[in-house]
């Protein structure tokens, strides 16, 4: 088959080796040919005039700025030449194909295609029911049986009231008279005055039945339309089911055997939306399907960053989770030697966990980075693992709270319940002060502030987290500049509250700081380590009730 998408490398490669492993996909550092094939398209995306989308980076530019996610992947052909594709997320400038970009894995758009046969007919029933749900017949019978309906409760209403007051008046009326009158006359008031209370009955039973009739036959009226229209949509809804499942079944990926593996079979016929249409799946499988062996892989953000999350231009990301995750790992990658998964590793072996005050009731510990606080899903050493061997006696929970893995510093251990629940009781009341320090990548315009930007975690690429206003949870930060030097600025960060990665994203959104804590490799870039450390906080002892003072400098 014929490579239209194939670019062999413009530049002189020969003296870059060659990586002996793919690419772990959901995270890695680019080689060098990805960093060279991601700035060739770069330069591409600066100057094209083959489409117009606006990515947000001109200013005079109409329209919603999307900012977009590309890949690139470095492959081999069968001549041994090594060069790379391209590929976007998603759509680009609304359109799925575009020169130069590899093409989506199932098009559902060409025209003719059963998805757009399909669509047609949905369409058709859809045009079928609005056409119903706005006939004069229909809508002048529905009208006719809601005033109806209204009228029916105003004189049913009006009708119990005027029992209510005759009622009152024939009880005035016996009060007065029973004293003038003869106990013969007495009687037959009685009679009179209960014949007339069985009238009102009498008039309002009537009434109930006269409506009740009236109501349901205009109401018989009313569902010889609405059943056409539930039926058609029950009809509709279950067309659209069985395309729905065709496309999920059509929706085909190669991997390096030629094997193919539906969305519905990796996803159980419930895929995420938009599962598939990633660059990175795109990608591989164009490389699979036109015999081209993959070598290493990239992906970068171009544009503007959304308003929810954490995206800087030009910057290398790794793929999502949910979507990409279950295709790549379950199927497309099957076979490939890649890089090893840092997720299951423990980056805790060989360090050791420093004390650095410590009591009969508990103890203050300096966490290393990269260091669990609890077991997670496969490493099961932590600092609760450690703390739990050193001490077997200690009957509380522990842990008190809690470090981001890659954030070292000062962690309170409790070493029975007691102790556990009164310092809990001290960071829920928010009683307890902390103090972060922290390097930031870049350079500020103010020397202190306060963040407000609400947190929540992103469904669809956890732990990262989004701000957001409607579901996010509370999240505030003060934060004050104690030095700047060799285009670094660092910081104290005093979090009021302490949601997960809280620091990390106040640093690095657009509305927070706008400059991530370096070596971020989730809202930044990576380095050596995230130069994130809790260095000093502030208690009331649990026990003496003194009030205690801890600080541990960063070694940073």
């Amino acid at each position: 088959m014929q490579n239209d998408f194939f670019q062999l490398f413009k530049t002189d490669i020969s003296g870059i080796s060659l990586t002996e492993k793919f690419t772990f996909p959901f995270y890695y550092q680019p080689h060098k040919l990805s960093e060279i094939a991601a700035t060739s398209l770069q330069d591409y995306l600066a100057t094209q005039t083959n489409f117009d989308h606006n990515f947000g980076l001109d200013a005079s530019q109409k329209g919603l700025a999307i900012g977009k996610m590309f890949g690139v992947l470095v492959c081999q052909n069968e001549k041994g030449e090594l060069g790379y594709l391209w590929a976007f997320s998603g759509k680009l400038a609304n359109e799925n194909h575009h020169q130069y970009f590899v093409p989506t894995v199932f098009d559902m758009l060409t025209e003719n295609s059963f998805f757009r046969r399909e669509e047609e007919l949905l369409n058709a029933y859809n045009r079928e029911i609005e056409n119903l749900e706005k006939n004069v017949n229909y809508l002048n019978t529905l009208e006719h049986f809601n005033q109806a309906k209204i009228q029916a409760e105003t004189e049913l209403q009006q009708q119990k009231i005027r029992i209510k007051e005759q009622k009152i008046l024939r009880d005035e009326k016996r009060n007065q008279l029973e004293t003038t009158l003869s106990e013969s006359d007495v009687q037959l008031l009685n009679l009179e005055l209960s014949e007339a209370s069985k009238q009102e009955s009498i008039v309002l039973k009537k009434m109930t039945k006269y409506w009740k009739l009236t109501l349901q036959a205009l109401e018989e009226k009313v569902t010889i339309f609405t059943n056409e229209i539930h039926q058609l949509k029950e009809v509709r809804k279950a067309k659209s089911s069985q395309l729905q499942q065709k496309l999920f079944a059509e929706y085909s990926f190669f991997n390096q055997y030629k094997e193919t593996k539906s969305l519905g079979e990796i996803f159980n016929n419930n895929p995420p939306a938009g599962a598939g249409e990633c660059a990175a799946p795109k990608l591989l499988h164009y490389a699979f399907q036109n015999d081209l062996k993959p070598i290493c892989m990239a992906e970068f953000w171009w544009g503007q960053s959304p308003n929810s999350e954490v995206r800087q231009h030009k910057q290398f990301y790794p793929s999502c989770k949910s979507k990409c995750e279950p295709i790549l790992m379950g199927h497309m990658l099957n076979g490939l030697e890649m890089e090893e998964n840092p997720f299951i590793m423990n980056h805790a072996a060989g360090k050791d966990i420093e004390i650095v005050y410590e009591d009969e009731v508990m103890l203050a510990i300096n966490k290393p980075t990269e260091f669990l606080s609890v077991p997670g899903k496969t490493i099961s050493d932590s600092v609760y693992a450690r703390i739990k061997e050193k001490y077997p006696e200690a009957t509380g929970p522990l842990i008190v709270h809690r470090l981001d893995m890659s954030t070292s510093g000062i962690m309170l251990i409790a070493k029975n319940e007691t102790t556990a629940v009164q310092l809990q009781s001290q960071f829920i009341n928010r009683t307890i002060k902390k103090r972060y320090v922290a390097l930031l990548d870049g350079l500020l315009e103010k020397s202190h502030g306060y963040i407000d930007l609400p947190l929540r975690v992103d469904l669809e690429d956890r732990p990262r987290q989004l701000v957001c206003y409607e579901h996010g949870k509370s999240a505030q930060t003060k934060w004050k500049t104690i030095e700047v030097k060799n285009g670094k600025t660092k910081v104290h960060f005093y979090p009021i509250t302490g949601r997960t990665h809280q620091l990390r994203v106040h640093a690095s959104h657009s509305l927070g700081l706008h400059t991530p804590i370096l070596g971020d490799d989730l809202y930044g870039t990576k380095a050596d380590r995230l130069h994130l450390h809790a260095e000093y906080i502030q208690f009331e002892h649990p026990v003496s009730k003194e009030i205690m003072e801890i600080l541990v400098e960063a070694e940073f």
